[in-house]
């Protein structure tokens, strides 16, 4: 990883970067995964880089959705493994959550460096990777339909962080509850998606784990109605005007 001085100003985006060159390296991102992050990282600087009111309501909704399940899946593709392994980890066990691998561009090599990642940060089950357990997700035809029977397919809620659009709609047709995270609020993922976090998954998977923890300790009647109170459109359109407040701050004084 190259040295970065904690001075520079743009310490953490370039610290994500490294991230994922160095995931590239070993072998856990395919080169169209450092081309979506950069996409990412421009709705970011839209967004002012930081964690807004939307994406904090989007996280609540998410936790109290995430402790209502009777079993929820977090899909891991090779972006989540290289940014936040230790994180995806922490937040399965802070929930029961099953972890499962599943790529777009996927090889067998790529998902064994992936699961080892995941190991080496804590993971003990990862499904995905039995071909005795595999079974299909309608409605895709990427390799991405393949999910584990005994894992996304079974699941009533799906967390699939950087996520893409297909997927999305077929994981929703099929009846499941999806979250994702997505920078871009105009994307087919975070328009279909139940719950969009609109945000960099590096700073808002803390916050819930956080709010996972803080929420386990109150009953199904106020998680419901947490959710009940949280809708995804009109989140959704909060987080645009988020970007438009920001541009039109930044507009002051270009």
């Amino acid at each position: 990883m190259a040295l970065i001085p904690k001075s520079h100003p743009r310490v953490k985006s370039l610290l994500i970067r490294e991230k994922l060159v160095s995931g590239f390296d070993n072998g856990l991102v395919a080169k169209e995964g450092l081309l979506a992050q950069g996409r990412g990282e421009a709705f970011d600087y839209l967004l002012g880089e930081r964690t807004g009111k939307s994406a904090k309501s989007a996280i609540k909704a998410a936790a109290a959705q995430i402790l209502l399940a009777k079993l929820s899946v977090i899909s891991v593709n090779g972006n989540v493994a290289a940014l936040c392994p230790k994180e995806i980890v922490k937040l399965a066990k802070q929930t029961a959550s099953k972890i499962e691998v599943n790529l777009f561009y996927s090889n067998e090599k790529r998902k064994d460096n992936i699961v080892k990642t995941l190991k080496k940060n804590g993971a003990k089950e990862i499904l995905g990777t039995n071909p005795a357990t595999k079974a299909t997700l309608s409605g895709i035809d990427s390799a991405r339909r393949i999910v584990d029977k005994n894992g996304i397919y079974a699941a009533d809620v799906v967390i699939v962080p950087l996520e893409d659009g297909d997927r999305t709609l077929a994981l929703r047709k099929s009846g499941k509850t999806v979250i994702t995270f997505d920078l871009n609020p105009l994307s087919r993922t975070s328009q279909t998606a139940n719950i969009t976090i609109v945000d960099n998954v590096t700073r808002s998977m803390d916050l819930l784990i956080e709010n996972c923890k803080n929420l386990s300790k109150k009953n199904n009647k106020t998680l419901e109605g947490i959710l009940k109170k949280f809708d995804n459109k009109k989140n959704l359109s909060n987080s645009i005007k988020d970007i438009k407040n920001n541009l039109t701050k930044r507009s002051r004084f270009a």
